[in-house]
């Protein structure tokens, strides 16, 4: 019996995927374990692994397809002595969508059934006279297929393609098995413009897609007749612009912030972190064991306040508030195209050099888009650094599930006063966002009052 390969859900969260990439060939042998596609979602590449042996029958889902659905059917294995090309004939609409059909089909039916008329009979009219026969009702004419409910049924691929195009479904006749819309009826429609276009603002219609609107609230092409044609260059936003759009306004409408900052002195820290370095071990090359940066410190200073500071170190949920015991912070690294924040789990229990190698490592995979869902999700609150590009202050945007993060500017000399006296010192600023569902103002500055001593005092990070 063949084998149907489905979009795998690459974390609990995991609706939709891109296949990036297939590695193996219609006709290829497959073998269980071998690598046959890269799956792409919004932060990382994963590889998708065979779990049977056969020969790749047909390959529904090309590479280069986004928002494939998890569970789809995107490859087809055929087994020992099945016909390949028997196989490759076979009925891959996706379950969903197969289910959708037959329900249209039994609405339909039902339809048609209300719309006959009795069986015609000889009856009389009571005055001896045949009652007239009520005519038939006229065939139904060849229309798009819906689920009788007005929505009209459309692959996604096809949906997907309307939107963009701004096209109104119900104008576009499908060619597909039941009426059903697929992409090369929307491909017809967009060259030769046929359809009819989704009116901007206008309601939007049953089984029609809403006009893609920008964060303005202003659909894609009304912001566009705002600048000149051609003098702009048009990016699709990929998964990971997406999410991060998705997720930070979902953040910024549902979570009520409120800020707090503090200076904090870090000469002594500065200090510390030569010494840290200079005790590291070196190779046969004369390449350090590790190498300790503010950075690393400053997620040590923030895992140890949060564990000392009962009720910080929290997470908000409807029913409960869930109290951790240890502190996973999820550090911010810059990539191509966006963000993304893998996590440094029970960074209270690690020594500075093991923050700096774990580092060290998540950029690295992080670049690559090699982290895998569970290094990247989660955490109970986040460092956002962007003191390397000069930043003297600014204030970050909870991601949830954390309660806090901190936003931490460059160090640099300032004018401060110690006894009495003022001095040159090095200075630090750093912003804590606070979920204030999760805990009030004076629970957030007792936990950045607990982060400023340990980083002004950073000897209390080692013991």
């Amino acid at each position: 019996m063949p084998t149907n390969i489905l979009m795998p859900a690459l974390s609990p969260t995991m609706e939709k995927g891109n296949l990036a990439k297939w590695l193996k060939k219609e006709g290829d042998q497959i073998k269980s374990g071998d690598v046959i596609a890269e799956i792409e979602t919004d932060k990382a590449t994963m590889e998708v692994e065979a779990v049977d042996e056969g020969v790749l029958a047909k390959i529904v889902v090309p590479e280069g397809t986004s928002d494939v659905p998890v569970n789809d059917v995107i490859a087809v294995i055929a087994g020992e002595g099945e016909d390949v090309k028997d196989v490759g004939k076979g009925d891959f609409s996706q379950p969903a969508t197969k289910a959708a059909d037959d329900k249209s089909k039994a609405e339909t039916a039902k339809q048609v059934e209300k719309a006959q008329p009795a069986p015609a009979s000889a009856s009389t009219n009571g005055s001896g006279q045949q009652a007239p026969q009520q005519s038939a009702p006229p065939a139904p004419q060849p229309q798009q297929q819906t689920n009788g409910q007005g929505r009209v049924f459309a692959s996604p691929l096809a949906r997907r393609m309307a939107k963009d195009g701004g096209l109104d479904l119900t104008a576009i006749q499908g060619s597909g098995p039941h009426g059903r819309i697929v992409e090369r009826d929307v491909k017809a429609a967009l060259e030769g413009g046929t359809a009819k276009k989704a009116q901007p603002g206008a309601a939007p219609q049953p089984g029609v897609p809403a006009p893609k609107l920008a964060p303005s609230g202003m659909s894609d092409d009304i912001v566009k007749k705002m600048f000149e044609p051609g003098s702009y260059e048009e990016v699709p936003h990929d998964g990971m612009r997406k999410t991060i759009a998705r997720r930070l306004t979902d953040a910024k409408q549902t979570i009520p912030h409120f800020y707090l900052t503090v200076d904090c002195d870090i000469d002594a820290l500065l200090k510390l972190r030569e010494q840290v370095n200079a005790s590291a071990s070196k190779d046969k090359d004369g390449k350090p064991a590790f190498k300790v940066s503010v950075n690393d410190m400053v997620i040590k200073a923030l895992a140890l306040a949060l564990v000392r500071t009962p009720g910080a170190n929290v997470t908000f949920t409807e029913n409960a508030m869930l109290h951790h015991k240890h502190a996973d912070i999820s550090v911010a690294v810059a990539i191509p195209g966006g963000l993304i924040t893998p996590v440094i789990r029970k960074a209270d229990l690690l020594t500075l050099s093991g923050i700096a190698n774990a580092m060290k490592d998540f950029a690295a995979r992080a670049k690559d888009r090699k982290l895998k869902p569970e290094e990247y999700q989660g955490g109970t609150s986040a460092v956002s650094n962007l003191g390397m590009f000069g930043i003297k202050d600014f204030v970050a945007v909870i991601n949830p599930p954390q309660s806090s993060i901190i936003a931490v500017g460059m160090g640099e000399k300032r004018a401060v006063v110690k006894n009495n006296e003022i001095v040159v010192g090095n200075v630090m600023s750093v912003t804590i966002s606070c979920d204030h569902r999760a805990m009030d103002g004076a629970k957030g500055a007792e936990l950045i009052a607990a982060f400023k001593q340990l980083i002004e005092n950073p000897m209390g990070m080692l013991v």
